[in-house]
């Protein structure tokens, strides 16, 4: 079933500020003057920017250039994931964004994460977001988990250093 209404903002834009507001013709004809504003409305640069992006987003190419990317993430994140389970349980989420459900506080594992240079933040229900541009590489892909796995590794050792004592 197709929605009434469709708000877009972030992604449209490419991190210029755009937003848009899609609606059927039935929604869309009690939007009347004054009745619907906009900050940015009308914008012709934020406009050509939206096309372009609409454009390069909906290229066949680029999106399963995507899909593998996203592919390549989840099975390394889901691969640290057992092996390293007293740090995280699972992966969430789907393509780039992705979240790692954390078994310690989520805050920890973001700052073993910072401090293997890697910056990532929180959500909620303590985890951990994986937040990768459509135009990440393979290596940076592969590097962002090597991170992962250095920060679980260094937090296991916390976990057996503290049930230790």
């Amino acid at each position: 079933m197709a929605p009434d209404i469709l708000a877009a903002a972030k992604g449209l834009g490419n991190g210029f500020p755009v937003a848009a507001c899609l609606a059927t013709e039935k929604v869309a004809a009690g939007m009347t003057p004054g009745t619907h504003g906009s900050t940015f409305g009308g914008n012709p640069l934020a406009m050509a920017v939206a096309s372009k992006v609409v454009r390069l987003v909906g290229n066949e190419a680029f999106l399963a250039d995507v899909r593998r990317k996203g592919e390549r993430l989840r099975a390394g994140l889901e691969a640290l994931a057992a092996e390293y389970s007293e740090a995280f349980a699972e992966v969430r989420g789907e393509g780039l964004l992705v979240g790692v459900k954390a078994v310690v506080p989520s805050g920890d594992l973001v700052a073993a994460l910072r401090d293997q240079k890697l910056l990532t933040v929180g959500a909620g229900d303590n985890v951990v977001r994986f937040l990768a541009p459509l135009i990440v590489n393979e290596s940076e892909i592969d590097h962002s988990v090597q991170c992962l796995e250095r920060a679980c590794a260094d937090l296991a050792g916390k976990v057996k250093q503290a049930a230790a004592q």
